[in-house]
């Protein structure tokens, strides 16, 4: 019987990431540090893109620039069916961008939680992870997605402007890839 060693060492890898990772995230706490220790492990597998795919994570097929300013969020994957999860290990989305060989490179996550009363002028239920408050409430991206608060997470492509960003100067929408407005 051969036994792999893959599993081990991608977990340990993704334990590594996520402590030294830490301290440059701010001021992570113990339980924010091994939150995130837990979405490194979970999210590892999605290095490899018919993974996510399996598992339920439908790929969009345009790379989502920010119009107001620099940066992009890359290639949206949702799987709706983790809409609400505050789980660190099932984020709604998965964030991939062109790896400059015809694939994609996993680069960051992203949890959506509805606004419970539907309200944008309230926010007594926002949500919180990794000691970090969601942003919103905010409109839905799309006919039919309620009002909701969302926490990026930029996991695996380090974000200048912050881990909890929303967009990523350093992911770059290649031309031809965006929406057509």
């Amino acid at each position: 019987m051969t036994r792999t060693l893959t599993p081990v060492l991608t977990t340990a890898a993704s334990l590594v990431l996520a402590l030294v990772a830490a301290p440059a995230a701010g001021a992570d706490t113990g339980r924010a540090a091994a939150a995130r220790a837990i979405t490194y492990e979970a999210t590892a597998r999605f290095h490899q893109h018919a993974n996510a795919v399996k598992a339920g994570y439908v790929p969009d097929k345009y790379c989502v620039v920010n119009r107001a300013g620099p940066g992009a969020l890359g290639y949206p994957h949702f799987n709706h069916s983790l809409d609400n999860s505050l789980d660190p290990a099932k984020p709604t989305a998965l964030f991939y961008e062109d790896d400059g060989h015809g694939g994609k490179r996993l680069v960051g996550v992203q949890w959506m939680v509805y606004d419970r009363d539907q309200d944008l002028a309230t926010d007594d239920d926002r949500p919180t992870l990794f000691d970090t408050p969601f942003k919103g409430p905010q409109r839905g991206n799309f006919p039919g997605q309620p009002v909701h608060y969302a926490l990026h997470l930029w996991l695996w492509k380090q974000n200048p402007m912050g881990v909890f960003e929303t967009y990523n100067p350093r992911v770059i929408c290649r031309p031809g890839t965006t929406r057509p407005k």
